[in-house]
């Protein structure tokens, strides 16, 4: 075992972390619910259930850096064991992993046209990784001192691998997908070229994480320094998944008003033009009712404008 800092040391960081993270996600599950109340049953349940193992897993880590900085405080003996919290958070991060990839993975399976083969790759790393956690935690709850976890470290290395795989194949695969999906116009341009990068930022911050604590088991395997990666990656999925949902709406705004823009300055004709005033005017007044109807069409949560 190492010293205090990067044992428990470790552990206190990752908490502070993984609460400060937990806050992100109540702001942005309280900001999903009010401002998309119109979507369907199953999504609305889907972020409910995300938010629930989310919420158990910053309690029973919660109660892990209590046991240990708290009520074994003083007593070196106990710090020695393991407590039964430990082991079982490590389920409810899986939990949460399995429900945030499928949710990208039904997207995979939209965006290739129904493609069962690239759905099964993505589905099959998701799987593999909730079957690995079950595993890891059937074992893991049967050990009682820190001695004893080498036994198990090939499975915490395998639920870390397997997690950075699967993040990168569905970051790579909803990349090229949204890249095929390019059409030429403006509008629609801008609105992929966001989703791409919204798609490799969240990405990249589940995966990067399960690397980290991969490394950091292999690098130093005799401290905790691993864990508290590990007690951010369940944080971070779900704030992917809120973030994905929650930016719907900004990203079609975005690419309306700069669609909207571009159709004004399109619309204006030269000074000494021989066409009359009123001529003039109709393109501009017909383009932005046009563009109007179309955005709200689009997205039927959104209130319809007074006036145009």
């Amino acid at each position: 075992m190492g010293t205090a800092d990067n044992t428990f040391g470790a552990f206190l960081i990752g908490v502070v972390v993984s609460a400060a993270l937990y806050g992100v996600t109540c702001l942005q599950t309280w900001y999903y619910f009010s401002r998309y109340f119109s979507d369907p049953w199953y999504t609305k349940l889907l972020v409910g259930a995300v938010f629930v193992s989310d919420t158990t897993h910053q309690v029973l880590i919660s109660h892990t850096v209590y046991t240990y900085l708290i009520t074994d405080f003083g007593n070196a003996s106990d710090l020695e064991k393991l407590v039964w919290s430990l082991s079982v958070e490590v389920l409810f991060n899986g939990f949460t992993g399995f429900m945030v990839q499928s949710f990208l993975a039904k997207r995979v399976y939209h965006l290739s046209n129904k493609s069962m083969i690239i759905t099964a790759s993505v589905m099959s790393l998701v799987i593999a990784e909730l079957v690995i956690v079950v595993i890891y935690v059937a074992k893991a709850v049967h050990l009682t001192t820190f001695a004893q976890v080498p036994q198990i470290r090939s499975l915490s290395m395998s639920i870390n691998a397997v997690a950075a795989a699967g993040d990168i194949l569905i970051a790579v695969l909803l990349c090229t997908f949204l890249q095929r999906s390019r059409t030429g116009f403006r509008r629609s341009e801008t609105m992929i070229k966001k989703l791409m990068l919204f798609t490799i930022n969240t990405g990249l911050l589940t995966s990067v994480c399960a690397m980290m604590s991969f490394i950091s088991i292999v690098v130093w395997p005799d401290t905790y320094i691993y864990i508290a990666f590990y007690f951010c990656v369940g944080r971070l999925y779900c704030n992917s998944l809120l973030a994905t949902l929650n930016a719907r709406k900004g990203i079609r705004r975005d690419s309306y008003d700069e669609h909207l823009s571009i159709s004004l300055h399109k619309a204006r004709r030269p000074i000494n033009s021989p066409i009359s005033s009123s001529q003039m005017e109709m393109p501009n007044d017909l383009s932005i009712k046009i563009d109007t109807t179309q955005e709200y069409n689009e997205d039927e949560d959104l209130k319809r404008p007074q006036s145009v």
